[in-house]
Parts: structure tokens; C-alpha cells; sequence
């Protein structure tokens, strides 16, 4: 007689809903698959934790921290993360536990570039301001240039799976391209565009600078007022990263100096973006709820890439997805 659901070991959503195809995978492999809310607090996730002690959390929002994964012990085996980005997981407490994280490295990276170059073909016609200007009445038929893409700098900060796929999106349109990205080996970039050496280079050549790189303490505040006023003046500014990479008060500042032209941002240090937040309304920013991922392809490739390494980890295995493995933990000798 088969076991009632409740029996199931559970692997526990950090978020309201995942893919069906996800939730496929894991009841297939025998896992029960209970959420939490949006956006769970952690009384939530301790909450949610004492009533499914899950042998896994897949990870979509909120912050796993060390309080959570010792609530979770000694049931819990592994944390996958919907999508690339490991921020919200506190890594250092998971590696002193002896917990296997993962991540669905690339499953989004077509998604997120093609978010960045909708963000940056729309701010260099200055779509924005011309929308309002029809809905007021005007026709700027006449009154009104718009930028011609072709021959723009374009500066990437990362050229992973992401800022590479910028970079040809990029090249087809005719951009001059360059990048920096000290974590690629010597020589070369492996795709369009000039490797940069140094960040403050990039800066001073970028009329756009779109940023591809992960949050980490080497990188969180990375670009502020220095950085900012380090850019030609009329400069764009694309962040589809991590939020924290970025500080906010310096971009205001110089957006609203004029400094900056543009800022196309689907990323915040805190999120849900608060509705007081002049991030929200300033004019001169083109802003989206962090759903750049969040495509028919981005969205189905994150769930079951999660999905499929919590399978394979709890199996034992390491999982297929190439750069899934971010801390092995109990598969560190398979790893």
C-alpha cells in the first residue's frame, strides 16, 4: 500500500509556488512538496520547518540563515537555489554543518540577458520619457532625438553565462563592447568584446554599464558615488545582478545631478522594494520586481535544475547540471 502523503519525506519551497514540472521531479522521486508564503520570514520558515522537517529547502526567497538550517537538523541534507545567485543563503553556516548547496547555474542566463537589452534598447531611445510624453499629449515628432545603438560602449562587469550572452545580443546591434571580469582565466574574452584589466578602466570608456557579476563581500557597494561619477556623463546604468552590488543613495544622487542619464534596474538590496522607495518613481529610472528570470524557459529551467540536484544529492549523486555544486558538503568525496 503506498504511504500517505504526510509520510513523505518533504523537500520545502521558500516561496508560494514552484514549477509543476519541478514539483514532478521531486513527487516522482517520492518527496512531498510543501511552500511557504512569498517571501517567508524566518518565523515562517521556522514555523514551516517543525511541521514538515524537510530532508531538503529549495530555495527561491526569503534568508536561510544558520538558525533555520539547525531548526532543519538533523533531517536537512541540501539546499538548492532556484536560480544562481547564493546571497540569501548564509554559505559559511552551511559549510560548518556539513550541508550540500547547489544552484541552477545558467538555467536563467538567456532569460536575465535578454531582461538586460530590453532595459538598455529601451533607455537609449529614451522609451521611457517618450511613453509619457504620448500620454500627456505631446508629439515629439520633431522636438525629440533619440540615441542610435549602433557604436555605443557598452562595459560589462561579468562576462559569465549571463554578461556573455549580453555581449553577443550586444555585438549583433553593433556596440563596442568591453568587459571586466577578474574571475575568467588569463587571456582573452571566450566571446565578442575587449577584456578590460581593471574596473576603474571600464568605467571611464562605458556609456552603458551593465552589471553581470554576484553579490559577495568583494562586490557588495561595488559601484557608488566614485564609480558612478567615474562614467562618461549621460551614461546608462543596467543592473539585472544581485541587489547590494549596487548603492542606491549614490545612484540617486546621480541620476538626479544629471550625471547618469538612465538606470534600468531589476534588483534591489531589499526586496519587495519598499512603495515609499524613490527607486519606484524617479524619472529617470526604468524599473522592474526583480523578474528578469521569470520567462516560460528561465522560470521551468531554475525549478527543475534545483529540483533535479536535490534528487541526485539526497541519491548520493552529483548532479548533472554543470557548476550546480556551490559547497559539497556531504558530497565532498564524490566532488
Amino acid at each position: 500500500m503506498p504511504q500517505p502523503h504526510a509520510a513523505k519525506p518533504a523537500v520545502l519551497v521558500t516561496a508560494a509556488k514552484l514549477a509543476p514540472e519541478a514539483v514532478s521531479i521531486l513527487e516522482a522521486a517520492g518527496y512531498a512538496v510543501p511552500c511557504t508564503s512569498g517571501y517567508p520570514s524566518e518565523a515562517e520558515l521556522l514555523a514551516a520547518i517543525a511541521k514538515h522537517h524537510p530532508v531538503a529547502l529549495l530555495h527561491r526567497q526569503g534568508i536561510i540563515n544558520g538558525a533555520v538550517m539547525d531548526a532543519a537538523a538533523p533531517a536537512l541534507r541540501v539546499i538548492a537555489r532556484h536560480g544562481a545567485g547564493v546571497d540569501g543563503i548564509d554559505l559559511p553556516a552551511a559549510e560548518a554543518r556539513g550541508l550540500t548547496v547547489t544552484r541552477a547555474a545558467g538555467a536563467n542566463s538567456r532569460s536575465v540577458a535578454e531582461h538586460a537589452m530590453a532595459l538598455m534598447l529601451s533607455l537609449l531611445k529614451d522609451l521611457p520619457s517618450v511613453a509619457a510624453g504620448m500620454r500627456q499629449g505631446l508629439w515629439e515628432k520633431t522636438s525629440r532625438m533619440t540615441r542610435d545603438v549602433e557604436g555605443v560602449s557598452l562595459g560589462l562587469v561579468g562576462y559569465g553565462a549571463i554578461g556573455s550572452k549580453v555581449a553577443r545580443f550586444a555585438d549583433a546591434f553593433g556596440m563596442r563592447i568591453a568587459a571586466y571580469d577578474p574571475l575568467l582565466p588569463a587571456g582573452p574574452l571566450p566571446g565578442p568584446g575587449e577584456r578590460i584589466a581593471d574596473l576603474p578602466a571600464l568605467l571611464a570608456r562605458s556609456e552603458v554599464l551593465s552589471l553581470h557579476c554576484p553579490l559577495e563581500p568583494g562586490t557588495r557597494g561595488m559601484i557608488g558615488g566614485g564609480e558612478l561619477a567615474a562614467l562618461p556623463r549621460g551614461a546608462i546604468l543596467v543592473h539585472t545582478a544581485r541587489g547590494g552590488i549596487v548603492d542606491e543613495a549614490a545612484l540617486l544622487a546621480a541620476l538626479d545631478s544629471g550625471h547618469i542619464a538612465w538606470a534600468g534596474i531589476d534588483v534591489f538590496a531589499n526586496e519587495p522594494l519598499e512603495n515609499a522607495s524613490p527607486l519606484r518613481g524617479h524619472p529617470r529610472i526604468l524599473s522592474t520586481p526583480h523578474l528578469a528570470a521569470n520567462t516560460p524557459l528561465g522560470a521551468v529551467g531554475m525549478s527543475t535544475g534545483a529540483a533535479e540536484s536535490i534528487v541526485a544529492v539526497l541519491a548520493g549523486r552529483l548532479p548533472a547540471l554543470p557548476g550546480a555544486v556551490v559547497i559539497p558538503g556531504g558530497l565532498r568525496e564524490a566532488a
